[in-house]
């Protein structure tokens, strides 16, 4: 798997200068690392954004700012993206990477819990990316839906995590049981058309259609 991973790697778009140093920056001083969309993803994430051409783009989890780069750059003229992260000890280094691209401009930061702030933002979003905290994925979805519009997305990171949503061993853990029934509610939910994709840790892409 690693040879494929390389081989993928090395056949798709290379991230920009900037964004691998945010790569490297994060696994030299933030923990856990590994929550970083990265190079594969991140190109996803940015070829979406340019088929979609948002105006208005929501993230819930900014982590180290990598992935909002990555959405911002498909944005229309006057797009904005709103990005959400709970841990503040972060909020240094998030403001500090998305300083130094010229899509910044483009970007606000928020610092609090996504579900407290959501209500007040008073935006409709064309699309949503979610990549916060596994347990609450299902009333995060409930949160953004009245914001999305009839025709927008909603981008889920981590859905296959690590393959534990099809593992008993993974019965009892808080952030498996959370994905497992997020992943339920997309599907169960008519207002919503869905494909759940093997890249990375699992990336579920939802069509809000009614």
């Amino acid at each position: 798997m690693e040879n494929i991973e390389e081989y993928i790697e090395h056949h798709s778009s290379p991230e920009s200068d900037l964004l691998t140093t945010i790569n490297r920056k994060t696994h030299l001083e933030v923990l856990n690392p590994r929550m970083l969309s990265g190079h594969i993803e991140g190109r996803f994430l940015s070829m979406i954004s340019h088929m979609i051409r948002p105006r208005r783009v929501l993230e819930l989890g900014t982590y180290t700012g990598y992935s909002a780069l990555c959405l911002a750059e498909g944005l229309t003229e006057d797009g904005k993206l709103i990005s959400i992260e709970k841990n503040d000890e972060l909020e240094d280094i998030i403001r500090e990477n998305i300083a130094q691209s010229p899509l910044g401009q483009k970007i606000e930061v928020l610092i609090g819990d996504c579900k407290e702030l959501i209500p007040g933002l008073k935006e409709m979003f064309d699309v949503v990316f979610i990549d916060a905290d596994k347990r609450e994925y299902s009333e995060y979805l409930d949160a953004v839906l009245p914001f999305v519009r009839k025709g927008g997305w909603i981008i889920a990171d981590n859905t296959l995590w690590d393959g534990h949503v099809v593992d008993a061993n993974y019965d009892h853990d808080k952030q498996t049981i959370g994905l497992r029934a997020f992943n339920d509610k997309v599907r169960a939910d008519e207002r919503l058309e869905n494909v759940m994709l093997p890249l990375r840790d699992g990336v579920t892409l939802i069509h809000v259609v009614s």
